[in-house]
């Protein structure tokens, strides 16, 4: 692994104080990094209890509040503006990096023509997995999933709990679009990170996104979010938010990944399921393939109900040169 010549600012926000221990071990695992950040900078996102005892906490931190509109992407934006380095890294805070996550991404993103790096993610349950929940849908978790790239390669975009991104990609094309992404609302809304990369490809036709399968972070997956109700919630979640990039983006490389992902990964995960239900006698293998039926459906619902939404707050000039295009609300475009 090579080390990073260029100056390099992480990032860490956080909303709620139930998550302050959290909080504390990600700046804990921040601090062993190796090599480590030359700025770590924690955006508290509008609550000023905590940020409070962030500061009385993290002295030697640059701690900072959400000037902009609350939600995760107004808080990294934040983040961004109080930062000074020409990398800057983006950690979760309820993620542990493990020692060299970052520097195995600075490596990357030194190379010309490298926009930004993402290592793996592996999921940290604090309580039982359950049996049912497919390895094809870990994202639902905030994790690397099965048909996700395997080894250092391009990949059309990153995933937020552990990234890394040069500054000029935000000075070229604008930052996080404060639309999408996680609020403190009921859906557990996405697609920041999406919009974001496809935007900067566009702007940018020769810089590419790698994955980095050394650089490693642990996510903490708490048992609220392993129940059969997150899981579709955050399956149609999924399926809104990419009916609004799509819409945005105006590009097929919007639900590029994903078609690949509905024919091929999710098709040989049902049938992985069934198999295991019949030959290894998993009674849960059928569960697995119903919960990717269930997700498949939960999410290809919320595209639909996205466009939808889209279509009724419309103009009514708008509105009537979309109805030849009306049929395609019933697939991934």
């Amino acid at each position: 692994m090579n080390v990073s010549s260029a100056n390099t600012s992480l990032i860490i926000c956080a909303h709620t104080m139930e998550r302050w221990q959290d909080l504390l071990e990600s700046v804990a695992s921040v601090r062993r990094l190796e090599p480590p950040p030359d700025e770590i900078v924690v955006v508290i996102d509008h609550n000023a209890e905590l940020k409070a005892r962030a500061e009385a906490q993290f002295v030697d931190l640059l701690v900072i509040e959400n000037r902009n509109r609350r939600g995760l992407s107004g808080a990294r934006n934040s983040g961004i503006v109080a930062s000074r380095g020409s990398l800057i890294a983006f950690l979760d805070d309820d993620a542990i990096a493990e020692p060299q996550w970052l520097g195995y991404m600075t490596s990357h993103c030194d190379r010309p023509g490298v926009l930004g790096a993402m290592g793996r993610i592996e999921p940290l349950w604090l309580g039982p997995r359950p049996r049912w929940f497919p390895d094809e849908f870990l994202w639902v978790v905030g994790c690397t999933y099965r048909g996700h790239l395997e080894k250092v390669g391009p990949v059309r975009s990153l995933l937020g709990c552990g990234m890394c991104l040069r500054r000029e990609v935000f000075e070229k094309v604008g930052d996080f679009n404060d639309a999408l992404g996680r609020t403190q609302k009921r859906l557990p809304m996405s697609g920041e990170e999406t919009e974001l990369c496809i935007r900067a490809r566009k702007a940018i036709p020769s810089g590419e996104f790698i994955f980095e399968p050394r650089a490693v972070v642990q996510h903490r997956i708490p048992t609220k979010r392993v129940t059969q109700r997150y899981f579709w919630l955050r399956c149609y979640a999924e399926g809104l938010s990419k009916a609004h990039i799509s819409a945005l983006l105006h590009s097929r490389q919007a639900l590029s990944a994903e078609r690949t992902y509905v024919l091929r990964v999710l098709s040989r995960g049902i049938v992985r399921g069934f198999g295991d239900a019949i030959l290894r006698a998993d009674a849960e293998g059928l569960g697995r393939a119903f919960a990717i039926t269930a997700g498949l459906a939960c999410s290809i619902g919320g595209f639909i109900i996205g466009k939808l939404e889209i279509v009724a707050n419309l103009p009514r000039r708008q509105k009537s040169a979309f109805r030849p295009r009306i049929r395609a609300l019933t697939r991934f475009r």
